[in-house]
């Protein structure tokens, strides 16, 4: 059953929760492509920033792929340069790829020693970080909506690439069984009547 729920409820639910991370609390915000995972991520950033005193860092793992065939092998890269060091109280950093470019820019963005760290992707959530985290969120969405929703954003050219990464998505949170073991399943494409910027729809 669909339940409307605020962000501001859910910052404060966070923030009452144990740091698994060294002293930060860690959030992945995870499920396939184009289904609101980014929006998610900012508009529970937004609603942290109050008690928090300032926005806490947000890190896309879409700035860690070293390109479209990196879609789950990246993850050392984030482990790592940022977990390892939040782990031990130390500020982490990642060099962001450029998709244009299609390389990683030389200068590193620092990911601070805080609170709250969100972290948003796909595989965000993966079975080998699931002990560290303090939340776990699956956004989901209908296969089409996603589709159009990607092109919308990144052009038709994308496609043949698109196709072949939503197929790696679909075998990935198959064997990593990523929705299930998430403490939060967040409807991305709701249909309530609801205020999107201050409130989601849960659907478990």
């Amino acid at each position: 059953m669909a339940v409307v729920e605020a962000y501001a409820e859910l910052a404060r639910r966070l923030l009452a929760g144990p740091a698994r991370l060294g002293r930060t609390r860690l959030v992945a915000v995870d499920g396939p492509s184009g289904a609101g995972k980014s929006r998610f991520a900012a508009r529970l950033a937004d609603a942290l920033a109050g008690p928090l005193g300032g926005r806490p860092p947000v890190v896309h793992t879409d700035d860690l792929l070293d390109g479209w065939d990196d879609q789950v092998t990246f993850w050392p890269r984030l482990d790592e340069g940022v977990f390892a060091p939040l782990r031990v109280g130390e500020p982490g950093a990642y060099r962001r790829y450029s998709w244009v470019r299609q390389c990683f820019l030389p200068r590193p963005v620092s990911v601070p020693v805080a609170p709250v760290l969100v972290v948003e992707g796909v595989s965000a959530a993966r079975a080998v970080v699931r002990p560290e985290l303090t939340l776990a969120v699956f956004v989901t969405a209908p296969a089409s909506l996603r589709l159009a929703r990607a092109v919308a954003r990144d052009g038709p050219e994308i496609l043949p690439e698109l196709r072949r990464w939503h197929d790696g998505e679909r075998a990935h949170f198959a064997v990593d069984e990523t929705a299930t073991h998430a403490d939060l399943l967040v409807d991305g494409a709701p249909t309530l009547p609801y205020d999107a910027d201050r409130y989601y729809v849960r659907l478990r």
